[in-house]
This record gives C-alpha cells, structure tokens and sequence, in this order.
C-alpha cells in the first residue's frame, strides 16, 4: 500500500539554518531520529491525515520543538523550542508561508482524503533553483491513489487534479509525492490520472449494465453486494492484498456516479 514507503521531505532555502520537514511518517526511532538531525526543523508539515505520514507526529514535536499544521486541526500544535512563535492553526486553502527561505503555498486538493493538501515550494528571490509541489497521496509516483474511506470523494478528487493541472507554473515542474518515485513532469502525470479515472468510471458504468445493477438514490447506502460484485468485476486483475482499497475506491465512483443528473 506504501510502495517502497512513506517519502518524508526535508526543505530549506540554499544558506538557511532552519528547515521544513514534511510528513514525519511512521513512529520508527531511528527515521525520526534521523530527520531530527537534519535540524533545527522550524516547522512540520502534514499532507494528510493517514498514519503512515502522521503515526510519528508527536514524537517528532517532542524531538524537535517544532510546531506542526495541517489542513485538520487535529495535526496542528505550536512549537515548544525555538520556533515556539510560528502560527499553529489550521492550514488555510492559498495561505502563503515564509519559513526556512522557502515560499510555500497551501493547495487544497481533497480527494485522496478530505484534508490532503500539496505544497507549491520555491525560493523567493531565486529563480535558479526552480519550484516543486509537494502531493502527498494526490499523486503517486507511481501507480494510482486510493480514494479513502469513509472521506475520499471522487467528485474532489477531479476538481483537485484540474486544479493542479492549471497551476500557472514553469513546464515541466517537478512533483514529490508522498510514495513512489520524483516525478519530472507533474502536469504529464495529473494528465496520465484524469485519463485513467476516466477509464475506470467507463469500466465501472460497463460492470453496472453487465450486472444488471441500478444504483440506490443518494439518500441510501449503497449494499455491499454491489460494492463487492463492481469490485471483483472491475479490478479482477490486482493482487488479493489491495482488495480492500479498491472496493473503497468503487465506493467513490460508484457515489460519484449517482450523484450525477
């Protein structure tokens, strides 16, 4: 489900002492330890609310000092060494922050999770050293997200990928996903995933008339049969393991689906 596990991020602008770390990730000693070290972290940030990015979150503050945010509050805290005065509220849909020499702009981009957000990242000042977004789950290095129970939506999730595919920014910008591997091309890759949620809502509205299945009004849970017949029909070629996500994700197409007029 991780791929080859969770990226944590370690920003900061050329000559700054202090750093961002993005997603701590899992509570393991000696990864939390070891961004610790690449200190002082003058802030942490949280993509989104899934433990593999947050699991080590308290711990880290208590290595660290640093403050944290997220778009949910449950992830924010203020700092309690040197960074103690940073903000600790809610991260807000096109806020801007100023920390390590690095502008960071907050990209609201629910699908994945109803709190995932990237982060557009630069150095003010400094063309040369480029800009990159930061997506956590919104997009994989390789392969595609999950959409989450019980808050992914695909409906958020398109709107999410539109909008990172119109962000006004150099081509190709690079994307740091929260798994998998850099990707050179972030517009190319959002491109790929539209492509492939399109697909699959074609594949799912095929296994719906194959099966002979009419969708409940949205004021009714959708049965489980239907979950698990559109599930096997429609990923009948992955790995018994993924099961699981792929039925959450049949949930939101299929909720996507009739929600349409």
């Amino acid at each position: 489900m991780t791929l080859d596990g969770t990226r944590s991020y370690v920003l900061r602008a050329p000559g700054a002492p202090g750093c961002v770390v993005v997603d701590p990730g899992p509570d393991l000693a000696p990864h939390l330890t070891a961004l610790a070290d690449a200190g002082p972290v003058d802030l942490v940030l949280v993509t989104h609310r899934h433990a593999d990015h947050t699991g080590g979150l308290a711990r880290f503050r208590e290595l660290t000092g640093a403050p944290s945010r997220g778009v949910s509050a449950e992830f924010c805290a203020p700092g309690g060494g040197a960074a103690g005065g940073s903000g600790a509220g809610p991260l807000a849909d096109g806020e801007v922050l100023e920390v390590a020499g690095l502008r960071i702009e907050v990209l609201a981009t629910p699908g994945h999770t109803a709190d995932s957000a990237c982060f557009v990242v630069s150095v003010p000042g400094d063309p040369a050293s480029g800009t990159v977004v930061l997506t956590g789950d919104t997009v994989l290095g390789r392969g595609t997200t999950v959409l989450a129970e019980p808050d992914g939506s695909l409906r958020d999730y398109l709107a999410s990928l539109d909008r990172l595919s119109a962000l006004d920014l150099p081509d190709p910008v690079p994307g740091l996903p929260g798994h998998g591997p850099v990707l050179p091309d972030l517009r190319a890759a959002v491109h790929a995933y539209r492509e492939h949620r399109t697909e699959r809502l074609d594949q799912v509205r095929a296994a719906l008339t194959a099966l002979g299945v009419t969708l409940p009004d949205g004021e009714v849970p959708l049965p489980d049969a239907v979950l698990d017949e559109v599930t096997g029909a429609v990923y009948s070629d992955v790995d018994a393991s993924v099961l699981p996500a792929a039925r959450s994700s049949v949930r939101a197409q299929l909720e996507y689906l009739r929600g349409q007029p």
